[in-house]
This record gives C-alpha cells, structure tokens and sequence, in this order.
C-alpha cells in the first residue's frame, strides 16, 4: 500500500499548519478524556460522601480498593484491544466500538445502583481497551512516511489528552459535588457520545488507514528471513512455547482474581481465594511465574537485543514506583482536598479566585474553540454533519462554563469545588510543557536515568509539601482545615516529575526495542503502569488506619521518602542502563 496516496485528504488540508485530519483526532481523543478524567474526579468522592449528600457513604479503604482496581484494568485491556484491531478489526471499528461502549458505562453509573456502577465500570474498561491503544496507532500510521512531522503531530495530539482532562475535571467535577453525582456521571457520557458521532462521520479523511487488515502477498524478491533474524530486528526468532503460553495463561489468571478479588473481600467481605493469606501467596506465585517467564525469554535474545530488554524491564520498573504515588490525585489527594483543606474563601480572597477561575477556564477553552473554528474553515464542506454534532458539544460546553462561572460571582463566598484542584496537573502541563521540550532540545538534556530521578525528586517534594501541611493535624482526624496553597504546590510539583519521567519512558521503548518486538514490549509496559495503579489504590486506603496510629503527615511521607530512594537508586544505575542500551540515547 502506498500510505502517500492513501492518506492524500488527510494531509490536503491544513489547519494551524498541520493536517485538518489530525484535529479530527484531537477532538476525538480530548472528548475521550474529558469523560474518563471527568468519571475518575468524582468517582471516589461519590463513593464515600455521606448518604445524605448524595453519595455512598462507604470507607475509604473500600471505596480506593474498588478505584485502584478500575484504573489498574483500564490498563490492561488495551493490550487486547490492540491485538483484536491488528488481527480483525482495524483501528477506526476499534475506536468506535471502544467510545460506544464508554459511552454506556457512564449512562450506567448515571443511574447510581450497585448492578449498573459495575456494569458501566466493565464498559469503561473494555472501552477503554479498545479506544486507547487503536488512537495511538492511527497518529503513527498517519505519519509512517512522513517522519519529520511526526513529533509535531504527538504534541498537537498531547494536548488533546490535556484539554480533555482539563474540561473534564473541571466540569464534571462541579457538576457532581455542586448538583449531583449523576449528572456528573451523565455528562462525561454525553460528551464521550459528541465524540464518537464526530469520529465516525469524519473518518473518510483518514484514507485507507484504520480499515481492517487485508492480506498483502510479499515480493518474490523479498527475503524475510534476512529481515527478521538480522540484529536491527531483535536477531533470531523466539516465539512462544506451549509451556510459555500455559504459564502467561495462569499468571494472568491469578492476577485478574486478585485484582478483582481486593475490593469484593472489603466491599462484600468475600474473598475468592478464602483468606487474605492465601491471596498473597497466590499473588506472589504468579509474580515469580511471571518474571521466570520474562526472564528466560530475555534471556533467548542476541546479547544486544537482550541487554536493551533488561534495560527496558528496569526502566518500567521505576515507572510503576511513580504511578503508585502519582495516582494518589484521584484518591487520597482527593479525599485531602474534601475533607482535610479550608476551601471557604470570603472577601477579597473569593474574588481573586473567582477572576483566576474564570481566566483559567475561558482562556484555554476560547484557544480550543478557535482551533474549531479553523477546523470548521477546511473540513465543513465535506463532513458538515460531523462539524455539527462537534460544533454543537462547543456550544452545550460553553453554555455550562458560562452558568457555572455566573453562579460563582452570584454567591458572597466560594466553597472551592474539592475536584477542581485536579485540573491544576493539566494546566501546569500545557504551561510548562514547551520549556521542558526546550530544555530536552538543548545542550542541557541530561540522560534518561537522571531524568528519572530528578522525576521522582520531584514526586516526593510534592507529598513533602502535604505531609509539613497537614503536621498539625490530630491522630486520626477526619476533618480539619489546611491553607491551600500545599495541595497547590503538590500538583506543581508532580506535574514537573511527569514532564520528567512521563515522555521519557514511552520514547525508550520505541527506541530500544526492535519493530517486531514492540507490542509484546508495550504490553509489559501497559502492565507496569496496571501494578502501579493497583498499588496507588492500595496504599491510598491505608489512609485512615496510617493517620489514626501516625499522622496523617507520615501518611504523605511514605509517598515521600520512597520516590526520593527510588530517584537515587536510577541515578545510581545510570552507568548501568548506559551500558545495557548499546549506544542508544
């Protein structure tokens, strides 16, 4: 297939110097976010507000085991979403079947009953697994013969991804604490659903990219056996064994269980392996099945394939120790925020921040609806119908802005929404963002292992600032009334770790693993990131019992101390994963 000619409209028309197509993308993926990171602002809220406020009235340890669980899961199916649209379905029927079934999940945790929050939680995480990985791969396919635009089309597609967090919190999250958690819930559907109406009239654009896979009969010329046992390619072939296939099936299966298993023992009080006991060792035994596995494969490899493998392997391993205490923003952090922080502000106070709100919501919202319009100027002849529904979820997003803002200004005082402080990640990023891509251009960039560990500094100096903040607090308090400002700097300073670690990490699998390799890679990956979640969620509901015989300071210093051991620990094995990645930077 010739990729030129194939993806001829999308590259025909352009919008801010870029492919008209590839805003289709943007708007596509932002909508996709603005109701995941919309859903996970109030989720854990929603579980454990009080019955009378609406909520569930659960405990935290049962309410971020049942979260831990749901954003560890929506990291592993994408690894076989990613196969059934390699295989069969093609990415554009991936992505499209992945936003219908998110847009049922969250039409089901609308409806607030036990039965329907799990049926949309499994929605969301099949959903997810379809659309997150096919999204991805259509932005690489779009641009396989047009390299030089490639880091260009990734950083208009990263904001995309932040918009849509940005959007999504802000607004879900007001909409669920100030009227109620359905409505919340419901609106990240309604907009999930703009955005796979908007993904599927437009698809044209893309050519013949995305469409099921067709069977293409290799040249007679060609000899494949070259290509693949050469060492650019990961040297001889090493395909899995039966034995190999037995022990990922048991491994997964024992994961999976026990995923599952960690909120319906605290939840339900059962437990599927009959004690907690049990549960552990079983765990453990397919921890060490699966680094067996891992292991011994690695090992089959040419030295410098198997090397950079192992390099690999020790990279995801530290970004898994950045997960478990970065995701604490959607349970922990977020309980702080509710129940721990003065966000009453009176006078002069409530004004400011009613002006920085209102500036900080309308200016990247105008940004965003002015790339709208420029999209509207190249595709609404062709795909009028699309820019429609797209145009129409603009003005249904400005008119909500524009009720929440004017019902501020209406009140004396403002109770700052206990959500809202989520969106600081996002907007630190979009600001941030272009100076740390300056500095990784420059002669300053240092080397991946320093990254991750001025990355992981950074981590633990934004849990410092919680832990000095909340030191007053008593023993096992539940309420109390901390400045601010030390969720605030929390945020600037995780955010300035995942500028650090967050690109760095995804930019070496693709540099160090070779062509055939990459998907077994990324799955691992997808794995590591699936443990860390789970680990957030698991520490995070240890929250009560550590605050009652600690503080609620030591809480926040465990998510302290380990980025900082963890930070020196890769600064230390720099020479290591130098010597390990053969020359690749």
């Amino acid at each position: 297939m010739n990729t030129g000619t194939e993806t001829n409209d999308f590259f025909s028309q352009k919008v801010l110097g870029h492919p008209a197509g590839l805003f289709i993308l943007f708007f596509t993926e932002m909508w996709e976010r603005f109701s995941y990171y919309g859903m996970r602002a109030i989720f854990v809220i929603f579980l454990t507000s009080a019955l009378i406020d609406g909520g569930w009235g659960w405990p935290r340890i049962n309410a971020l085991a049942l979260y831990g669980t749901y954003t560890s899961m929506v990291y592993l199916t994408p690894i076989i979403g990613g196969i059934l649209a390699d295989k069969f379905l093609g990415h554009r029927k991936a992505i499209i079947i992945g936003a219908m079934l998110m847009t049922l999940g969250h039409a089901s945790m609308a409806m607030e009953s036990a039965t329907f929050m799990y049926l949309g939680l499994a929605f969301l995480i099949f959903g997810n697994g379809f659309f997150k990985p096919n999204m991805t791969s259509m932005v690489a396919k779009l641009y396989k013969d047009f390299p030089e635009k490639k880091d260009g089309a990734y950083t208009i597609f990263y904001m995309g991804v932040n918009s849509g967090a940005f959007l999504g919190i802000g607004m879900c999250g007001y909409i669920g604490e100030k009227v109620g958690f359905s409505w919340g819930f419901g609106l990240a559907g309604i907009f999930m659903f703009f955005g796979m109406l908007q993904f599927y009239l437009s698809q044209k654009i893309f050519g013949n990219v995305g469409l099921p896979p067709e069977k293409i009969v290799a040249s007679a010329t060609y000899n494949a056996k070259d290509d693949v046992t050469s060492e650019e390619n990961g040297g001889k072939l090493n395909p899995f064994t039966k034995l190999d296939m037995l022990f990922i099936a048991i491994t997964a299966i024992i994961a999976l269980v026990w995923i599952i298993n960690d909120p319906m023992s605290k939840v339900y009080n059962t437990n599927i392996f009959g004690n907690s006991t049990i549960a552990g060792y079983a765990i453990l035994t397919a921890l060490v099945i699966f680094l067996s596995i891992l292991f011994s494969r690695i090992s089959r490899y040419s030295p410098v394939t198997r090397d950079r493998m192992l390099a690999v392997f020790i990279i995801a391993v530290f970004y898994m120790f950045f997960w478990a205490a970065f995701e604490q923003a959607g349970g922990s952090m977020t309980i702080f925020a509710r129940d721990y922080m003065d966000r009453t502000l009176e006078g002069s106070s409530a004004l400011f921040f009613k002006i920085f709100n209102t500036c900080l919501t309308v200016i990247p919202l105008s940004i965003i609806s002015f790339v709208l319009y420029k999209l509207f100027r190249q595709t609404f002849q062709k795909y009028a119908v699309a820019n429609i529904f797209l145009g129409s979820s603009f003005l249904v997003i400005w008119g909500i802005v524009i009720w929440m803002l004017l019902n501020e200004f209406n009140q004396s005082s403002t109770e700052i929404a206990a959500t809202w402080f989520g969106i600081l990640n996002s907007f630190f990023i979009i600001s941030l963002g272009p100076l740390f891509s300056k500095i990784w251009e420059s002669k300053y960039n240092p080397t991946g292992s320093v990254k991750y560990g001025i990355g992981l500094f950074f981590l633990g100096v934004g849990f410092l600032s919680l832990a000095y903040g909340s030191y007053g607090i008593p023993f096992g308090a539940l309420t109390a009334s901390v400045s601010i400002i030390w969720l605030v700097m929390a945020y600037f300073f995780h955010t300035l770790g995942e500028l650090c670690i967050s690109p760095v990490g995804l930019s070496y699998v693709s540099k160090l693993v070779p062509g055939r390799m990459i998907a077994v890679t990324f799955g691992i990956w997808y794995l590591a990131i699936a443990i860390g979640n789970k680990v957030a969620g698991t520490m995070g509901g240890m929250i009560d019992s550590i605050s009652k015989e600690y503080g609620l300071s030591n809480f926040f210093l465990i998510f302290t101390l380990v980025p900082f051991a963890a930070g020196i620990i890769i600064v230390l094995l720099g020479s290591v994963l130098k010597k390990l990645m053969h020359g690749v930077r």
